[in-house]
Protein backbone atom coordinates (compact mmCIF):
# COMPACT_ATOMS: atom_id res chain seq x y z
CA UNK A 1 0.00 0.00 0.00
CA UNK A 2 1.79 3.22 -0.79
CA UNK A 3 0.02 6.08 1.65
CA UNK A 4 -0.04 9.89 0.73
CA UNK A 5 0.73 12.43 3.67
CA UNK A 6 0.37 15.92 3.17
CA UNK A 7 2.50 18.24 5.74
CA UNK A 8 1.69 22.09 6.08
CA UNK A 9 4.20 23.56 8.55
CA UNK A 10 5.32 20.42 10.41
CA UNK A 11 1.63 19.63 10.79
CA UNK A 12 -0.32 15.73 8.97
CA UNK A 13 -3.16 17.98 7.27
CA UNK A 14 -4.13 15.18 5.09
CA UNK A 15 -3.56 11.70 4.68
CA UNK A 16 -4.99 9.30 2.22
CA UNK A 17 -4.15 5.97 0.42
CA UNK A 18 -3.38 6.27 -3.16
CA UNK A 19 -5.46 4.35 -5.36
CA UNK A 20 -4.79 2.00 -8.22
CA UNK A 21 -4.09 4.11 -11.55
CA UNK A 22 -3.70 7.36 -9.22
CA UNK A 23 -0.96 9.88 -9.34
CA UNK A 24 -0.38 11.54 -5.66
CA UNK A 25 -0.13 15.41 -6.69
CA UNK A 26 -3.10 14.95 -8.74
CA UNK A 27 -4.99 13.41 -5.50
CA UNK A 28 -3.34 16.10 -3.67
CA UNK A 29 -4.82 19.01 -5.87
CA UNK A 30 -8.02 17.41 -5.66
CA UNK A 31 -8.46 17.41 -2.12
CA UNK A 32 -7.12 21.09 -2.39
CA UNK A 33 -3.52 21.03 -1.32
CA UNK A 34 -0.18 22.04 -3.59
CA UNK A 35 3.19 20.98 -2.64
CA UNK A 36 6.47 19.08 -3.29
CA UNK A 37 7.50 15.74 -2.07
CA UNK A 38 10.02 15.60 0.52
CA UNK A 39 10.61 11.86 1.43
CA UNK A 40 9.40 8.52 0.35
CA UNK A 41 9.95 5.81 3.05
CA UNK A 42 8.38 3.09 4.17
CA UNK A 43 6.03 2.36 7.29
CA UNK A 44 6.03 -1.28 7.22
CA UNK A 45 7.85 -4.04 5.00
CA UNK A 46 4.70 -3.84 2.61
CA UNK A 47 3.97 0.10 2.69
CA UNK A 48 5.71 3.34 1.59
CA UNK A 49 4.68 6.96 2.56
CA UNK A 50 5.08 9.59 0.29
CA UNK A 51 5.25 12.83 2.47
CA UNK A 52 4.48 16.31 0.84
CA UNK A 53 5.19 19.89 1.61
CA UNK A 54 1.44 21.41 1.01
CA UNK A 55 0.14 25.12 0.74
CA UNK A 56 -3.61 25.38 0.80
CA UNK A 57 -5.70 26.36 -1.68
CA UNK A 58 -9.52 26.40 -2.96
CA UNK A 59 -10.34 23.73 -5.04
CA UNK A 60 -12.16 24.99 -8.36
CA UNK A 61 -15.65 23.91 -10.05
CA UNK A 62 -15.65 20.80 -12.51
CA UNK A 63 -12.01 19.85 -10.62
CA UNK A 64 -11.44 15.76 -10.37
CA UNK A 65 -12.94 14.90 -6.99
CA UNK A 66 -10.85 13.09 -4.26
CA UNK A 67 -10.40 9.35 -5.63
CA UNK A 68 -11.82 9.99 -9.17
CA UNK A 69 -10.91 6.76 -11.67
CA UNK A 70 -8.17 8.13 -13.94
CA UNK A 71 -9.34 8.89 -17.22
CA UNK A 72 -8.10 7.90 -20.54
CA UNK A 73 -6.10 4.67 -19.10
CA UNK A 74 -3.36 4.13 -22.16
CA UNK A 75 -3.19 0.41 -24.10
CA UNK A 76 -0.70 -1.32 -25.68
CA UNK A 77 -2.21 -2.27 -29.25
CA UNK A 78 -3.07 -5.31 -30.42
CA UNK A 79 -5.10 -6.17 -27.46
CA UNK A 80 -8.35 -7.75 -27.32
CA UNK A 81 -11.32 -6.37 -25.83
CA UNK A 82 -11.57 -9.84 -23.55
CA UNK A 83 -7.60 -9.32 -22.94
CA UNK A 84 -8.13 -6.02 -21.27
CA UNK A 85 -10.86 -6.76 -19.20
CA UNK A 86 -9.11 -9.64 -17.62
CA UNK A 87 -6.03 -7.68 -17.03
CA UNK A 88 -4.48 -8.25 -13.80
CA UNK A 89 -3.83 -5.17 -11.79
CA UNK A 90 -0.27 -4.83 -11.09
CA UNK A 91 1.19 -1.88 -9.01
CA UNK A 92 5.04 -1.27 -9.08
CA UNK A 93 7.15 1.13 -7.26
CA UNK A 94 10.58 1.98 -8.43
CA UNK A 95 13.46 3.94 -7.46
CA UNK A 96 15.59 6.30 -10.29
CA UNK A 97 18.47 8.67 -9.49
CA UNK A 98 19.62 11.61 -12.04
CA UNK A 99 23.17 11.20 -11.20
CA UNK A 100 26.04 14.00 -11.88
CA UNK A 101 29.96 13.79 -12.13
CA UNK A 102 32.66 16.09 -13.57
CA UNK A 103 31.71 12.86 -16.62
CA UNK A 104 28.77 13.46 -16.50
CA UNK A 105 24.77 12.49 -16.42
CA UNK A 106 24.78 8.60 -15.77
CA UNK A 107 22.20 6.68 -17.77
CA UNK A 108 21.76 2.91 -18.93
CA UNK A 109 20.32 1.83 -21.68
CA UNK A 110 17.32 -0.52 -21.39
CA UNK A 111 17.52 -4.39 -22.87
CA UNK A 112 15.76 -6.69 -24.70
CA UNK A 113 14.56 -7.89 -21.43
CA UNK A 114 12.13 -4.83 -21.23
CA UNK A 115 9.31 -3.29 -23.40
CA UNK A 116 11.63 -0.10 -24.24
CA UNK A 117 14.70 -2.26 -25.54
CA UNK A 118 17.15 0.92 -27.31
CA UNK A 119 15.80 3.77 -24.98
CA UNK A 120 17.90 5.00 -22.60
CA UNK A 121 17.17 5.46 -18.86
CA UNK A 122 18.02 6.75 -15.48
CA UNK A 123 20.01 4.39 -13.30
CA UNK A 124 17.43 2.15 -11.16
CA UNK A 125 14.77 0.40 -11.00
CA UNK A 126 11.75 -1.45 -8.29
CA UNK A 127 12.05 -1.70 -4.70
CA UNK A 128 12.67 -5.25 -3.13
CA UNK A 129 10.36 -6.34 -0.30
CA UNK A 130 11.03 -3.90 2.40
CA UNK A 131 13.59 -1.53 0.76
CA UNK A 132 13.70 1.94 1.39
CA UNK A 133 13.99 4.30 -1.71
CA UNK A 134 17.08 5.94 -1.02
CA UNK A 135 18.62 2.41 -0.38
CA UNK A 136 17.14 0.96 -3.74
CA UNK A 137 18.63 3.71 -5.72
CA UNK A 138 22.30 2.81 -4.25
CA UNK A 139 21.86 -0.43 -5.13
CA UNK A 140 20.13 0.02 -8.49
CA UNK A 141 22.89 2.54 -9.59
CA UNK A 142 25.78 0.31 -8.49
CA UNK A 143 24.24 -3.00 -10.07
CA UNK A 144 23.61 -1.19 -13.59
CA UNK A 145 26.72 0.62 -13.93
CA UNK A 146 29.69 -0.18 -10.96
CA UNK A 147 29.19 3.67 -9.54
CA UNK A 148 28.99 4.36 -5.96
CA UNK A 149 26.44 7.38 -5.02
CA UNK A 150 25.93 9.19 -2.18
CA UNK A 151 23.72 12.21 -0.78
CA UNK A 152 20.22 10.64 -2.50
CA UNK A 153 17.36 12.91 -2.37
CA UNK A 154 13.65 12.47 -3.48
CA UNK A 155 13.51 15.03 -6.80
CA UNK A 156 10.09 14.04 -7.45
CA UNK A 157 7.40 11.61 -8.14
CA UNK A 158 5.70 10.66 -11.49
CA UNK A 159 2.95 8.22 -12.01
CA UNK A 160 1.62 6.21 -15.34
CA UNK A 161 -1.19 3.76 -15.62
CA UNK A 162 -1.77 1.63 -18.79
CA UNK A 163 -3.02 -1.82 -19.83
CA UNK A 164 -0.36 -3.52 -21.78
CA UNK A 165 1.38 -7.44 -21.96
CA UNK A 166 4.50 -7.49 -19.99
CA UNK A 167 7.65 -9.70 -21.46
CA UNK A 168 6.01 -12.73 -19.50
CA UNK A 169 3.05 -12.35 -21.84
CA UNK A 170 0.58 -11.12 -19.35
CA UNK A 171 -1.90 -8.48 -19.81
CA UNK A 172 -1.56 -6.09 -16.72
CA UNK A 173 -3.80 -2.96 -15.68
CA UNK A 174 -0.03 -1.73 -14.68
CA UNK A 175 0.62 0.90 -11.91
CA UNK A 176 3.92 2.63 -12.14
CA UNK A 177 4.84 4.97 -9.26
CA UNK A 178 8.73 6.22 -10.32
CA UNK A 179 10.56 7.70 -7.67
CA UNK A 180 12.99 9.75 -8.90
CA UNK A 181 15.59 10.88 -7.03
CA UNK A 182 18.96 12.72 -7.64
CA UNK A 183 22.57 11.70 -6.13
CA UNK A 184 26.40 12.74 -6.46
CA UNK A 185 29.17 10.40 -7.94
CA UNK A 186 32.56 12.02 -6.03
CA UNK A 187 34.37 9.24 -7.87
CA UNK A 188 33.16 8.48 -11.12
CA UNK A 189 34.79 5.68 -13.64
CA UNK A 190 33.80 3.58 -16.85
CA UNK A 191 30.28 2.52 -16.36
CA UNK A 192 30.07 -1.49 -16.28
CA UNK A 193 27.07 -3.13 -16.46
CA UNK A 194 27.01 -5.72 -12.59
CA UNK A 195 23.77 -7.08 -13.49
CA UNK A 196 24.08 -8.88 -16.70
CA UNK A 197 21.32 -9.95 -18.22
CA UNK A 198 18.81 -7.88 -16.59
CA UNK A 199 16.97 -5.29 -17.97
CA UNK A 200 20.28 -3.02 -18.16
CA UNK A 201 22.33 -3.67 -21.61
CA UNK A 202 24.30 -0.43 -21.44
CA UNK A 203 25.67 2.61 -19.80
CA UNK A 204 27.63 5.38 -19.95
CA UNK A 205 28.28 8.82 -18.40
CA UNK A 206 26.78 11.76 -20.92
CA UNK A 207 27.62 15.51 -21.80
CA UNK A 208 24.59 17.61 -20.50
CA UNK A 209 24.95 18.96 -24.26
CA UNK A 210 24.59 15.28 -26.01
CA UNK A 211 21.35 13.67 -24.05
CA UNK A 212 19.27 15.71 -25.78
CA UNK A 213 20.31 13.38 -29.01
CA UNK A 214 19.75 9.80 -27.19
CA UNK A 215 16.57 7.76 -27.73
CA UNK A 216 15.06 8.55 -24.43
CA UNK A 217 12.32 6.72 -22.25
CA UNK A 218 9.44 8.44 -21.35
CA UNK A 219 9.86 9.79 -18.72
CA UNK A 220 13.29 10.86 -18.19
CA UNK A 221 13.03 14.57 -19.95
CA UNK A 222 10.58 15.55 -17.49
CA UNK A 223 13.10 14.05 -14.52
CA UNK A 224 16.01 16.14 -16.00
CA UNK A 225 13.56 19.18 -16.49
CA UNK A 226 12.94 19.08 -13.04
CA UNK A 227 16.48 18.16 -11.83
CA UNK A 228 17.58 21.28 -14.07
CA UNK A 229 15.20 23.71 -12.35
CA UNK A 230 16.66 22.86 -8.97
CA UNK A 231 20.48 22.49 -10.06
Amino acid sequence: MISVVAVLEGRVVEQFELGHGHDPATELAARGWLGQPVSAVRSSPHDLAITYAVAARVRRRGETPPGAPAAGVEQDHGLSEAEVAAAVPYQRIAAYAVVRSVRGVLMTQLSERTNAAGLWNLPGGGLDHGEEPLDAVVREVHEETGQRVADVRLLTVMTRHWVGRAPSGRVENFHAVRLFHTAACAEPTDPVVLDVGGSTSDARWVPETELASLPLASSVPDALAVAGELA
